[in-house]
């Protein structure tokens, strides 16, 4: 019987790269792991799709694993973009340890957060927490999650 053994990366499909890149690496600060263009045939196999070939980009978490960034060619391409409720919508959560600050620095970039402003967790296991949801450049919502102080 398998297991689940650990987290390798969460993947996440864009529209175009140089412009997700301005939010996940300018504003989030998440570092360049590789950049490649994955056109093998066992790659169009795997995910039974006639494409040319996928620009991938894998970026580090500090602490561990990866955000994968597809930019497909060479195939009509429509936006997935769906309400927080809608069934197989998803984000990415990312521990920060200033959550203001993070999302002055990616609204002041021109990216948009579906609050106001940040918000204080005030019930349940993460009161005392901050969080807001930022979204890319394609409208995917990354949640940026401070801890709550010790004590």
């Amino acid at each position: 019987m398998g297991h689940v053994t650990g987290f390798f990366h969460g993947g996440i499909t864009v529209h175009d790269m140089d412009r997700s890149l301005a939010f996940y690496c300018d504003g989030l600060g998440l570092e360049l792991e590789s950049d490649r263009i994955l056109d093998a045939p066992y790659v169009k196999e795997l995910l039974g799709l006639a494409f040319d070939a996928i620009r991938n980009v894998y970026l580090s978490i500090p602490g561990g694993g990866s955000v994968e960034l597809l930019e497909y060619r060479g195939i009509e391409r429509m936006s997935a973009a769906s309400r927080p409720c809608d069934p197989a919508t998803g984000h990415l959560c990312l521990y920060v340890d200033d959550v203001a600050a993070v999302h002055r620095r990616l609204t002041g970039l021109g990216f948009r957060s579906r609050s106001a402003g940040v918000v204080d967790i005030t019930a349940g296991r993460n009161a005392g927490a901050r969080n807001v949801y930022i979204a890319d450049p394609d409208g995917y919502y990354v949640e940026l999650f401070q801890k709550r102080e010790p004590g």
